[in-house]
């Protein structure tokens, strides 16, 4: 791809930072895009016999508690909450994948989309460390911070360049 114009108001290394959190939003749009694709080849699936097919091949009890409830649960998916949970993935992920091309091209209505995007996660991710640490938390959560940090920055190395 081209390099950005020479007027960019970002340093080599955070145009680097950028790019990085571009990347990783964009792997995010393709994740969620291929779950909404496989939601959606699911419409006409017996989704009750596929669980319990699941289980089985996982060698769970299926009378079990928790495989139980996956049986039951996909059972009771119905197509109208099928399509619904498909088109919210699909909606995210067009989201994440113009967030990732805005932030690539250095625009900064991307970088405002990502620092809310990434602070509105924070409060959920600190109380659900306070309500139980684990280590994928705590990494998660200092990734957001980071994420929120760079976007900051960005956006004020651009007013200040203004």
């Amino acid at each position: 791809m081209p390099a950005p114009p020479p007027d960019t108001p970002h340093s080599a290394g955070a145009r680097r930072a950028l790019r990085t959190i571009a990347a990783v939003e964009a792997a995010k749009g393709v994740v969620v895009l291929l779950a909404a694709t496989g939601l959606l080849s699911l419409l006409h699936a017996d989704l009750g016999a596929l669980a319990a097919r699941l289980v089985r091949y996982s060698h769970l009890n299926p009378a079990s508690h928790y495989p139980q409830i996956l049986v039951d649960a996909a059972s009771h998916l119905q197509t109208p909450r099928l399509l619904w949970l498909a088109a919210g993935a699909l909606a995210y992920a067009a989201l994440r994948l113009v967030e990732a091309w805005g932030l690539y091209w250095e625009r900064a209505w991307a970088e405002w989309l990502a620092a809310l995007g990434g602070a509105i996660y924070v409060p959920i991710e600190l109380a659900e460390l306070l309500h139980r640490t684990t280590p994928l938390g705590l990494a998660v959560l200092t990734v957001n911070l980071a994420v929120v940090a760079v976007m900051v920055q960005a956006l004020r190395a651009r007013r200040a360049r203004r």
